[in-house]
């Protein structure tokens, strides 16, 4: 059994073999390309949301600042009131800043206060070993430690000391 490897390319398939060498062959017009070959659905779909921004923005921009006469010269007599202009945006940005103290004051309500003890310890918590090792003279061979959380006593001398 020979080793044949092939390489894919959009024109043509390269293949590799150790008795005949590489071959060329190049695919018919007729063939449709691979799945792996194109454009990608996110690529698209940023294109496309990407393209259609420019385009409201560009009609938001007409909408707010064009004056009603040019307006109504080209034909436009329907459009909402320019009172949105101003009311959309700021309603949007209050109620950005609402969700985010929404957001800070839900985070504050859940986190347990300072004095509580599930700000230290909680299911996850690893109390150090108590493995003695055997060689403690010989620094050179200690294992390393396992890994835990080191207690508050430790912190607290280091911290306050």
């Amino acid at each position: 059994m020979e080793d044949r490897h092939s390489v894919n390319s959009p024109r043509r398939i390269l293949s590799f073999s150790k008795r005949r060498g590489a071959t060329v062959s190049f695919v018919s017009p007729d063939d449709k390309p691979s799945s792996g070959f194109g454009p990608k659905p996110t690529e698209v779909y940023a294109f496309v949301g990407s393209i259609t921004t420019v385009v409201a923005t560009g009609l938001f921009l007409v909408w707010a600042y064009v004056p009603e006469r040019c307006l109504h010269a080209i034909g436009i007599f329907y459009y909402p009131s320019r009172y949105w202009a101003l009311a959309v945006p700021a309603y949007a940005i209050v109620g950005v800043v609402l969700a985010l103290l929404f957001y800070i004051g839900l985070n504050f309500m859940s986190t347990p206060s300072s004095t509580c003890l599930n700000t230290m310890f909680d299911e996850f918590s690893r109390e150090p070993s108590s493995c003695v090792s055997e060689m403690e003279d010989e620094e050179e061979e200690r294992p390393i430690e396992p890994i835990s959380d080191i207690g508050i006593h430790k912190i607290n001398d280091f911290m306050f000391k």
